[in-house]
């Protein structure tokens, strides 16, 4: 069973945690994270895209010029795809992006997920942050005394406030509440930073 260290918001070791093997120790599914993903990023779309088909474009009731007789090809409105301001054809509609993820496959993409950030040391856990009140500038030097550069993903407590408002302002930040884990917040920035609080919620979920 793995094992990883404890550390408090000062950066200073304050014990270790045991790791449960089913949820940090499984050979990642690199095709179902993908699918996760992606399926995640999809529905972020709002669908609302709309073009006009020749049936909908103002305009055009008028034959432009007799059938015959005038030279030119024959044409029945100027509202047809090929003239300027006409319908378009085959274009966007509004339509759902929704892909559908099994849980199995959405519990099994996040194990990888977890189980990648162990692997590659970008997983750490702290104690708790303490915040008495929020304060960005607390937030910040906490960060550096726990050695984290670059973009971190905290996993945070549901009623944890002050952490909240203390991390909302680092741009290099992204704050998620352990009821809304997901497996793309744990793939997108370097560093995934839990509480051992969350921890627990994690493997009583996924486990």
């Amino acid at each position: 069973m793995a094992t990883i260290d404890i550390k408090d918001a000062k950066g200073e070791k304050t014990g270790t945690a045991e790791l449960n093997p089913s949820v940090f120790g499984i050979e990642p599914n690199v095709p179902v994270m993908h699918l996760a993903v992606r399926a995640q990023r999809a529905s972020w779309r709002q669908g609302t895209h709309d073009t006009k088909t020749r049936g909908e474009v103002r305009g055009g009731g008028k034959k432009p010029w007799r059938q015959k007789g005038t030279g030119r090809a024959r044409q029945g409105t100027i509202r047809a795809p090929q003239w300027a301001g006409g319908g378009t054809v085959f274009g966007p509609h509004p339509r759902s992006y929704e892909m559908k993820v099994n849980k199995k496959e959405i519990k099994l993409a996040m194990r990888s997920a977890l189980s990648a950030k162990l692997a590659d040391n970008q997983l750490m856990v702290v104690a708790d942050w303490n915040f008495e009140k929020p304060c960005t500038k607390d937030a910040v030097a906490a960060l550096k005394a726990l050695g984290i550069e670059g973009r971190a993903t905290l996993v945070i407590g549901n009623e944890d406030v002050n952490t909240y408002k203390s991390f909302r302002n680092i741009p290099t930040v992204t704050i998620v509440p352990v009821c809304m884990i997901n497996t793309y917040d744990f793939l997108d920035n370097k560093m995934l930073v839990l509480t051992e609080s969350t921890l627990a919620r994690i493997e009583e979920v996924l486990a």
